[in-house]
């Protein structure tokens, strides 16, 4: 099901079932809803969310206590099978309509505290299975996955794997249909090991799937079938496209065994520090020298990638840093903030060369200016970067200012923090008020000082008074 009804208007799929939406569904049931409207039959937090709300409905935390409640839950199938008393939930296992609302929640009852309610509940969902295999794996194998996680829920779990095992056709329907990653893992497993994906199949699985445990475990398949059937360069090629960093990296670590070394070049400049890494160890083994092969990547700087730089610096040699300096002046964002990292990685980023960046138009090269101005942070002069917390400088120069006055500490950092506390960007705000409220400066505020009693009298209203009388005590305050 796409969508479900709530109170608020139309459930999107995905939402979490919070206390909430579950309260509404089991309001929603009770007035008369159908269990398609109200329930979301592709979501497994959704029964396990609706059993929790209709146990405790009208006794814990529902504002509308009402003494028939026990009978309002009775008068329901779905509700019945979720109701505090183990004797109504045993009977509604007995007698309730076998719609597919009724197995969702026999799979829910099958770990039920009570044993005898459990142990029927199980023979149900162990027939269930038998008659119908195929329809009730793919209707209920998450909700199993997912309860298998309590104490009571391994049985369903075994019983159902060894289910799907027995029927391994049924995998790859249940890859492709679902959305739910436990199932959608468990069917990746049983079609690895029952071999049913040749090794091109298995690294479009690696460049597509979004899930990033699957495209690991997909390409470490691919890469065991290539060493031992030999390489196949579509695969290989495959991998060098996908999405995830770890899945490129394993198609550059191949090209060795593929007799394509030589291609590990074009991965240097890579975005993932990953496949960089894989690149140069690619050229290494291939007799190759990585350092000397960033450096020509590097030498036009008209046309430089940004990520290049990046390589150039993970080689670790002081030497380039005079190359990055003359690119901090690069028109192209990306290669001015890359020059900016690659400086701070090779430790050469001087305060004097750095700190104008802080000024930049481009939010990243800004971002990379403020890390790796951090270890200097005291030596900068305060005026000046308290000068550009004023509205009238760009957000992200705004920030990279307050980010190293808050890294100063004591005094420099509550005066940075109060002077943004009624800022107009909700983000930069809402970390001043976290800088006031952690106390951390309080560590170096020299005591009794005048000035920090005006601005805690400005952030008063972030403490409890307990909280302000012991931080004025601690720095030396109580009697101000």
């Amino acid at each position: 099901m796409g969508r479900v009804i709530s109170a608020g208007g139309v459930r999107g799929m995905g939402e979490r079932w919070n206390d909430a939406a579950a309260r509404e569904a089991v309001r929603l049931l009770l007035e008369g809803r159908t269990a398609s409207q109200v329930l979301d039959f592709d979501d497994p937090a959704c029964w396990t969310a609706v059993d929790q709300a209709a146990r405790a409905f009208g006794r814990y935390g529902w504002e509308d206590y009402d003494p028939r409640t026990s009978d309002r839950l009775r008068q329901r199938p779905e509700t019945a099978l979720c109701h505090p008393d183990g004797r109504v939930r045993e009977d509604a296992l007995a007698s309730g309509p076998r719609t597919p609302s009724f197995w969702h929640l026999v799979v829910v009852r099958c770990t039920d505290w009570a044993e005898p309610v459990r142990l029927r509940a199980r023979d149900l969902l162990t027939e269930r299975l038998r008659s119908g295999p195929e329809e009730t794996l793919r209707a209920l194998t998450p909700l199993v996955l997912r309860l298998g996680r309590r104490e009571e829920g391994v049985w369903a779990h075994g019983l159902f794997e060894e289910a799907l095992r027995a029927v391994p056709h049924l995998a790859p329907n249940l890859l492709r249909e679902t959305r739910d990653n436990a199932t959608r893992r468990l069917a990746a497993r049983i079609m690895l090991d029952h071999g049913q994906l040749d090794v091109r199949a298995l690294a479009r699985h690696a460049a597509e799937d979004p899930d990033p445990v699957l495209a690991r475990l997909w390409s470490d398949a691919v890469l065991a079938a290539m060493a031992a059937d030999g390489s196949d360069d579509r695969a290989v090629d495959i991998l060098l496209g996908g999405r995830m960093p770890f899945v490129r990296s394993a198609g550059v670590t191949a090209l060795r065994r593929a007799g394509r070394a030589q291609e590990a070049v074009h991965h240097l400049a890579d975005r993932s520090g990953l496949v960089r890494a894989c690149a140069r160890w690619v050229i290494s083994q291939d007799g190759g020298d990585p350092h000397a092969r960033h450096l020509e990547l590097c030498e036009h700087l008209d046309t430089v990638a940004p990520y290049a730089l990046t390589g150039l610096a993970e080689c670790g040699r002081r030497e380039d840093a005079a190359l990055l300096r003359r690119l901090l002046t690069h028109p192209a964002d990306g290669v001015r903030a890359q020059a900016v990292a690659g400086l701070r990685l090779l430790e050469s980023a001087s305060v004097e060369t750095v700190l104008p960046l802080v000024d930049d138009p481009a939010a990243a090269v800004v971002r990379e200016a403020a890390r790796a101005l951090l270890p200097y942070a005291r030596r900068l002069r305060a005026d000046r970067l308290t000068e550009r917390l004023s509205p009238r400088w760009p957000t992200p120069t705004r920030r990279a200012a307050f980010r190293l006055l808050r890294e100063r500490g004591g005094l420099v950092q509550l005066r940075a923090s109060v002077a943004l506390l009624a800022d107009a960007d909700p983000k930069l705000r809402r970390t001043a008020e976290v800088s006031v409220q952690q106390r951390t400066w309080t560590h170096q505020i020299p005591p009794g000082a005048a000035e920090v009693n005006r601005l805690l009298r400005r952030c008063a209203h972030l403490f409890s008074d307990d909280v302000m009388a012991v931080t004025r005590t601690r720095i030396g305050l109580a009697g101000a």
